[in-house]
């Protein structure tokens, strides 16, 4: 595989172009780009050497001499990689960003950086030995924790520990031979969004990312946005109240203490052991703890208790999604990662708090909605993580 990379903006944009709207035809290209016919057939021919692009067949007929269709180039193949609080999946996707092949498997952060970047690079080589290729385009990885972008490290995470300034992406790229991006997971999944999902009809939106840690992708202009110093959304610890109950970070009051999948499940077992949630009790006394799942699961059989739980969780993020609103004005709010079956609950909550006290303007015709691609926005959004760098002109 001889990829290199665009050599200049026309050809960066005519990447981007087939990578997000799939094959097209030479004359649209050449208008999209406003280029003369010479200067595309150029810029087409030196991607074509570099196994970037390729033709895909015969256009549909406009009159006179049928164009040809192009696409991204069948042997571009990107690594997706998405680091969960329990869970390590990786995939490969083609040059539009699909998913073609994926592995999955439990995995215990504790055990320390090398060992689940290893292991990531090992399943990302079975899937690449099992596609035949010999080098990947490039990975994108995401982090549940924050991430210093320009190093490729994630940075102070209680989530990750024993990773702090871990290199990560250096790890990976010294592995595989290729480009490799790293962010944290509300970022990549934002990206994900924009691309495959509720996101891809809108410039402005916020990206809420639920589960045990809680953060926020920002997008605006359609790109992504981070910040000075890649730490733009991090709302998991700005602070609700002075006394509230302890963070994993060592503060009190946390979005994240309240809302995240670890106080669901502390308030729980509180109600469990207090005789306030039957449904609660019986799990606990057979599995001897709980989880998150285990609550939703109680919510959606109509556990009263669980159900208020939810509610109460929901309320309070939806506070902060008040002062984001009115700060931001999105034309959207999409959440995702909240545990299965609690959505509706959830997102019922979410839109009583941020409609009754946002200004009209800022939320009279936002939408507030669930996000439609499950655990697929981490990995396409990795995937795109990596093809906005690769995909960009040297």
């Amino acid at each position: 595989m001889t990829l290199i990379g665009p050599e200049n903006p026309d050809q960066a944009r005519l990447l981007r172009l087939l990578r997000d709207d799939g094959p097209r035809s030479r004359v649209e290209l050449a208008d999209a780009l406003g280029l003369n016919r010479n200067r595309f057939i150029a810029e087409v021919d030196r991607l074509t050497a570099q196994g970037l692009v390729e033709t895909a067949g015969p256009a549909a007929s406009r009159g006179g001499r049928r164009s040809s269709l192009l696409r991204v180039a069948g042997q571009v193949r990107f690594g997706a990689v998405a680091v969960g609080a329990g869970r390590l999946d990786v995939a490969l996707t083609d040059g539009g960003l699909t998913p073609l092949s994926r592995l999955g498997e439990p995995i215990d952060l504790r055990d320390g950086p090398e060992a689940v970047v290893g292991r990531a690079v090992e399943l990302l080589g079975k899937l690449r030995a099992e596609a035949g290729l010999s080098r990947l385009a490039g990975v994108g990885v995401a982090l549940p924790a924050p991430v210093a972008v320009r190093e490729g490290s994630p940075v102070s995470s209680p989530a990750l520990p024993g990773w702090h300034q871990f290199p990560v992406r250096d790890a990976i790229a010294a592995e595989l031979g290729c480009p490799v991006q790293v962010d944290n997971d509300a970022n990549v999944m934002a990206l994900g969004e924009l691309h495959a999902g509720t996101g891809r009809a809108f410039d402005d939106f916020l990206y809420v990312k639920l589960g045990s840690a809680i953060g926020c992708g920002l997008v605006l202009g359609g790109t992504l946005y981070r910040g000075a110093t890649s730490g733009a959304g991090d709302i998991g610890h700005l602070r609700l109240a002075d006394d509230g109950p302890l963070c994993d970070c060592g503060n009190t009051g946390c979005v994240e203490a309240y809302c995240g999948d670890g106080a669901l499940v502390r308030e729980a077992l509180a109600a469990a052991h207090g005789g306030r949630a039957a449904a609660l009790a019986d799990r606990l006394a057979e599995a001897g703890t709980l989880t998150a799942a285990d609550v939703a699961r109680a919510a959606t059989a109509g556990d009263r208790t669980a159900q208020t739980l939810v509610r109460d969780g929901a309320r309070r993020l939806g506070q902060v999604l008040v002062g984001l609103v009115s700060f931001f004005n999105p034309a959207i709010v999409i959440i995702g990662g909240a545990a299965p079956g609690i959505g509706p609950v959830l997102l019922a909550e979410i839109r009583g708090v941020v409609y009754r006290r946002s200004t009209p303007l800022a939320a009279g015709s936002m939408p507030i909605v669930l996000s439609d691609l499950d655990d697929r926005a981490a990995l396409v959004g990795a995937a795109r993580l990596i093809s906005d760098q690769v995909f960009a002109a040297r």
